[in-house]
């Protein structure tokens, strides 16, 4: 079930802090709190392949988000130890080294449970007690969330393992909610900062496709 147009879980998760320290975080909390959109993406494993490069292309349009009034949080199912220890690993050696942002660590797997993004292909019947059970290591695939500053999810997306994201696209997704936000007009496909939006009615839509 999607979660857009709902709010975020409200559920407090471990976290590790680009100082090594176990921290607790509220994903709606941070956005609510703090008055600012949230981007939050899980990636299925540490010391992984695609992973890496999703975490350093996030780091280098931190910048970016941050002129936004919008934090970055990564996620995934590994503990903050081992968050700390590929920290740790040079960029050179796949590791993520420089990176800022908070990281998840939900080792318990209970908000991936409750955002059904984890891989269940490896899920089985226990006959015995009548349940399905998951496998311990179970990863998630590559989901994304975006939240505005009340907590309402505004996007949510989720790639199969091997393909990774476009992180221009969430700077362009929270470009156009920001847009929606301020001006009141809906934004047409396609649409980037500084395009043409458009009213949402009949006039505005024939007007917007008489320019094309």
């Amino acid at each position: 079930m999607t979660l857009v147009g709902k709010k975020f879980p409200n559920i407090a998760v471990n976290a590790m802090n680009d100082m090594g320290d176990t921290i607790q975080i509220n994903v709606l909390e941070e956005a609510v709190n703090n008055k600012k959109k949230v981007v939050l993406f899980w990636y299925p494993k540490d010391f992984t392949y695609v992973c890496p490069t999703e975490l350093h292309a996030f780091q280098e349009a931190l910048p970016e988000f941050e002129k936004r009034n919008t934090i970055v949080i990564g996620a995934s199912c590994d503990t903050a130890e081992v968050h700390f220890a590929w920290l740790n690993t040079a960029k050179d050696n796949g590791g993520i080294e420089g990176v800022t942002y908070n990281l998840i660590a939900d080792s318990n797997r209970n908000l991936a449970n409750l955002l059904g993004i984890l891989d269940v292909s490896n899920e089985r019947y226990d006959e015995e007690s009548g349940v399905v059970l998951v496998d311990g290591d179970s990863v998630t695939y590559r989901a994304t969330y975006i939240i505005d500053e009340e907590g309402t999810v505004v996007h949510e997306g989720v790639n199969f393992m091997p393909i990774g994201r476009n992180v221009n696209e969430f700077l362009r997704i929270v470009d156009a909610y920001t847009h929606v936000q301020e001006k009141g007009e809906v934004c047409p496909a396609n649409w980037e900062e500084g395009k043409d939006a458009m009213n949402a009615n009949r006039e505005g839509v024939a007007e917007y496709l008489s320019k094309k």
